[in-house]
């Protein structure tokens, strides 16, 4: 078990490398974008193309692989005011109905994502399937996620969301 918990480390790891080179490099290309557009007055379409897609598999591929559950931000006031045993009733009723958007609406999105492979961007030719697949991981992802969340709904080994009452759960600590 063990060796099991060493490789999703570091898998969870290179996860995090990959996005760090997304954002990075989604940075270095607005660089670029200003300094051609606003200093040499040589707009450039491919930047634009570039930090687009940088952007939805930056913030796909991050909530899929890299973000925790604790990390996710949520408006929780009312939440946090129900006794547990409501909460555990809210967790399996949100976690069922998201869960059953994402597996319903699934088939329909390979089907797309598939479909695409026809079209490419208009600067960087690149296929819109190869642009659109992360958001396939991501959908699993949320599934898997709401999954957890009903289960330990279910078997009160939760709440799925620890939302204490302390000013010391803050994000600012």
């Amino acid at each position: 078990m063990n060796r099991l918990r060493t490789i999703f480390d570091w898998l969870g790891k290179r996860a995090e490398n990959f996005l760090a080179l997304i954002l990075g490099a989604l940075f270095v290309s607005f660089l670029i974008q200003i300094v051609f557009r606003y200093l040499l007055n040589l707009p450039l379409g491919w930047t634009v193309e570039f930090v687009s897609i940088a952007w939805l598999w930056g913030i796909l591929f991050g909530y899929a692989f890299v973000v925790r559950e604790a990390d996710v931000i949520r408006l929780d006031i009312i939440y946090a005011a129900l006794p547990r045993n409501a909460r555990r009733a809210l967790d399996v009723l949100t976690g069922t109905i998201c869960a059953g958007i994402f597996i319903w609406t699934l088939p329909y999105v390979w089907d797309y994502i598939a479909f695409m492979a026809i079209e490419k961007t208009a600067y960087m030719k690149i296929r819109f399937d190869y642009v659109f697949a992360i958001y396939i991981a991501f959908a699993l992802s949320v599934i898997l996620r709401c999954g957890i969340t009903v289960w330990r709904g279910i078997t009160g080994a939760g709440p799925a969301f620890d939302t204490s009452k302390s000013a010391g759960t803050h994000d600012y600590d």
